[in-house]
C-alpha cells in the first residue's frame, strides 16, 4: 500500500509541475508559446478558457498532492 501511494504521489507531483509550468504568468510563460497560435486563430477568449482549465487542474492536483503526502506519512 505504501509503495502504491508513493508512486501515485510521484505521478501527481510531476503532473503538478507540468501544469504549473504551462500556466501563463505576467510574461505569458510557456503557455503563451503553446497557445499563442490558438490565440490568434480563435481569439483571446479561447486562450482564457485554456488558462481557466489549467487553473482548475492545478487546484485539483494540489489537493491530491497534500492528501497523498499526508497519507504516505501516516502509513
Amino acid at each position: 500500500m505504501h509503495a502504491f501511494l508513493l508512486t501515485l504521489l510521484v505521478i501527481v507531483s510531476l503532473a503538478l509541475i507540468v501544469v504549473v509550468l504551462l500556466q501563463s504568468g505576467k510574461s505569458a510563460g510557456l503557455s503563451g508559446a503553446i497557445s499563442g497560435g490558438a490565440e490568434q486563430l480563435f481569439g483571446k477568449q479561447k486562450a482564457r478558457g485554456i488558462d481557466l482549465v489549467l487553473h482548475r487542474v492545478t487546484i485539483v492536483l494540489a489537493v491530491l498532492f497534500f492528501i497523498l503526502a499526508i497519507a504516505v506519512t501516516k502509513l
